[in-house]
C-alpha cells in the first residue's frame, strides 16, 4: 500500500469511484483542494491503485480489504444497502439452479465475490464466472447469466419490467433474507498514516452534507445522463446506506467469513480505523 508518514502537511491522494451512489460521500471535496488530491475510476481500478501506492486512500470494494492485507477504514462510512440495492444485479432466463456460466462486470469486485457466496451457500450452485464488458444484451448472449452493477442497471431498473422470460436477482435484497444483516459493499480505507484527523472529520463532514443535498446530486446526475431525477433520488435516500455502524460491521465479518470457507479470501482480516476524531 501507499507509504505512510505525517499526513498534516500535505495533501492526500484520494482515489474515488465515479458512480452515482458515490457522489454523497464526496460531497464538497474537489472544492478542498488543500486536504485532498482525487482522481475516479471504477471500484477494481481504485483497490489496484491503492495497492500499488499511486493513491493514499481509496474507496475501495469491501473484499480487496481482505485479500490485500487490510490497512485502516475510515470509521463511520461505506457505501452498502440494508435489503434492496437495485443496482447490484444477476440477470438470468429459465431456472436459478440450471446456471452455469455467468458473464461478470468485473468493475466491481466485491460483487463478484457476494454473488458467489450467495449462489453456493444460499442455492448450493458454482457456475462458471467469465469476464464481461457491463452490455446486458451481449452478455446474456454468451452466458447464461449476467452480473451488472453501478449506474448502467439504472435505464433497467427505471423500464420496470424485463423482456419476456428475464428474471433478475437483487444482491442486496437476497444478502439481506440470507442474513439479516446490511452488506456493506465499499469503504474509504488507506496505508497507516495516510490521513490526519483534519482529513478523516472532513471525509465524515463530506457524508453528512452530501445526504442532505440528495435532490441537487440526483438532478446534477440527470442532467449529466438523461433519465429520471426522482429514480436517482429514491436510489440514493432508500436503497444506499453509508453507515457503517455495529449492524453493517457484523454483515461484513459474516461476508468475510463465508468467503473466506469458500476460498474466495485468504484471510478473514481484522477491521481496523483510522482514529475517529
Amino acid at each position: 500500500m501507499s507509504h505512510a508518514g505525517s499526513a498534516g502537511a500535505r495533501r492526500a491522494r484520494l482515489g474515488a469511484i465515479s458512480f452515482l451512489n458515490t457522489r454523497p460521500l464526496m460531497y464538497g471535496l474537489e472544492e478542498d483542494e488543500s486536504l485532498f488530491d482525487i482522481v475516479y475510476d471504477v471500484p477494481s481500478a481504485c483497490a489496484d491503485a491503492l495497492s500499488a501506492g499511486t493513491i493514499d486512500v481509496g474507496l475501495i470494494p469491501a473484499v480487496e480489504y481482505a485479500r490485500h492485507g487490510g490497512g485502516l477504514i475510515v470509521p463511520e462510512l461505506a457505501i452498502g444497502a440494508v435489503g434492496e440495492v437495485l443496482t447490484v444485479r444477476l440477470f438470468y432466463r429459465g431456472e436459478l439452479g440450471r446456471i452455469q456460466r455467468i458473464a461478470a462486470d468485473t468493475s466491481s469486485r466485491t460483487s463478484v465475490a457476494l454473488l458467489r457466496v450467495l449462489l453456493q451457500a444460499k442455492y448450493g450452485i458454482t457456475p462458471e464466472f467469465v469476464p464481461a464488458p457491463p452490455d446486458l444484451d451481449a452478455m446474456l448472449y454468451g452466458a447464461d447469466a449476467a452480473l451488472l452493477i453501478g449506474d448502467p442497471v439504472l435505464p433497467l431498473v427505471e423500464s420496470g419490467r424485463d423482456d419476456a422470460g428475464r428474471h433478475s436477482l437483487d444482491l442486496g435484497r437476497e444478502w439481506n433474507e440470507f442474513t439479516g444483516l446490511p452488506f456493506v459493499f465499499a469503504f474509504w480505507a488507506g496505508a497507516e498514516g495516510a490521513l490526519s484527523a483534519v482529513q478523516v472529520a472532513r471525509l465524515q463532514r463530506a457524508r453528512h452534507e452530501g445526504e442532505q443535498h440528495l435532490p441537487e446530486i440526483a438532478a446534477a446526475f440527470q442532467r449529466e445522463r438523461a433519465g429520471s431525477a426522482e429514480l436517482y433520488e429514491r436510489y440514493l435516500r432508500d436503497h444506499i446506506c453509508y453507515d457503517l455502524g455495529e449492524q453493517q460491521m457484523a454483515g461484513l465479518r459474516e461476508f468475510y467469513r463465508l468467503a473466506f470457507a469458500q476460498g474466495i479470501i485468504p484471510e478473514i482480516p481484522p477491521l481496523r480505523f483510522y482514529p475517529n476524531p
